[in-house]
């Protein structure tokens, strides 16, 4: 499953450098706008300490944890929509992900150039919007006209689709993202999905500050919390500066023992993978043996056939039922064997909807 999150935000505020601390692929980090040019794309393992339960209890040759792609976007400027700075390369490539991380500079530091001379995240976050809703405006107009024509020549699907565009362009209107607009049933879900309109995208807004602000956040932070209280999303709080410092440790002691001094449970970048992984709506299912321990990457709500075809496209062709264990069923028991003698192994068919965490066994014939 392919699935990427595109970091975005506006010049020099810490992009690359999360992402370097985030993923196998590295970018140029500098001071400077435009450090970025190309899109830089990398992979990164999905934190998941019931995969490590599950390998301490099989002893597996390997473990495979479950991975999501990250891609660091050029930054953008006010005009983008215009094609000011990179501003058509980036809507492109932002167009290609599945989900945006917005990084919003909270941090004062004079020796780190800010694009527009001052540190004001909520500006920031509204000259972002701003450029990406202007382009999904000129994408539903266009759209609008053609499906209005249709839907006026008996076409019902147009007609519907015009209903929808109709909505997205009053909000559009309003200076709204398409994601504020409610979608009533699944068709219009679908509907929404076959436009890749920008401002539809989930996003996690990612709050870079300084050291001492890591823990509880500042007065930067409170703003950014209160110009998005209406967007049903996600605030995530990180100093881009510390992460870098504790991606260069080699020793795990060594990285817990930095976070404690920080007053800090766990890293930023584990908190912000884990909630790309949640952003793109996904969940976790296992396979547990002694040959491997591995997480599958599955959407949630798909059912039993679906995350089969995760493993090898004949099992789902050919499914017949899987096996299912619950996570904290396994961990009681310890074998596969012991579980199915206490009367813990269900037995499911093609309806089964998978539940995260679940440890899963397919049988299938092709």
């Amino acid at each position: 499953m392919s699935l990427k999150c595109g970091i975005v935000g506006l010049p020099n505020v810490g992009k690359s450098t999360l992402f370097n601390c985030v993923s196998s692929g590295k970018a140029q980090s500098a001071n400077f706008p435009f450090c970025t040019i190309e899109p830089n794309l990398g992979s990164t393992n999905v934190p998941d300490k019931r995969l490590e339960v599950l390998s301490d209890i099989c002893k597996p040759q390997r473990t495979i944890p479950a991975t999501v792609d990250i891609v660091d976007i050029a930054g953008l400027v006010k005009g983008a929509s215009r094609g000011e700075g990179l501003g058509n390369q980036f809507l492109a490539n932002i167009r290609e992900c599945d989900a945006i991380l917005h990084v919003l500079r909270c941090f004062d530091d004079g020796n780190v150039v800010h694009v527009d001379g001052s540190v004001d995240p909520v500006r920031d976050k509204e000259v972002v919007d701003t450029e990406l809703q202007i382009k999904d405006l000129d994408t539903v107009t266009a759209r609008l006209a053609k499906a209005e024509k249709a839907g006026k020549a008996g076409d019902k699907e147009s007609a519907k689709l015009a209903a929808l565009l109709t909505r997205y362009k009053a909000a559009l209107e309003q200076g709204r993202s398409c994601r504020s607009v409610a979608l009533v049933n699944e068709e219009e879900q679908t509907l929404a999905h076959d436009l890749f309109l920008l401002t539809n995208k989930p996003v996690l807004y990612v709050c870079n500050v300084d050291d001492a602000s890591a823990v509880s956040g500042n007065a930067y932070v409170d703003a950014v919390r209160e110009a998005v209280k209406d967007e049903n999303a996600e605030i995530l709080i990180i100093s881009a500066r510390t992460e870098s410092e504790i991606a260069e440790m080699e020793e795990y002691e060594d990285r817990q023992m930095f976070l404690e001094e920080m007053g800090l449970e766990e890293s930023g970048v584990v908190r912000l993978i884990q909630g790309a992984y949640r952003l793109l709506g996904l969940q976790t299912f296992f396979t547990a043996g002694a040959d491997e321990c591995r997480a599958w990457t599955i959407h949630k709500g798909d059912k039993a056939p679906k995350a089969a075809g995760v493993i090898h496209t004949d099992f789902e062709k050919g499914f017949i039922r899987a096996e299912v264990i619950k996570y904290d069923d396994f961990v009681q028991y310890k074998t596969e064997a012991a579980v199915r003698a206490a009367g813990k192994m269900g037995v499911e068919g093609k309806e089964y909807v998978v539940q995260d965490g679940d440890i899963m066994h397919f049988l299938f014939n092709v």
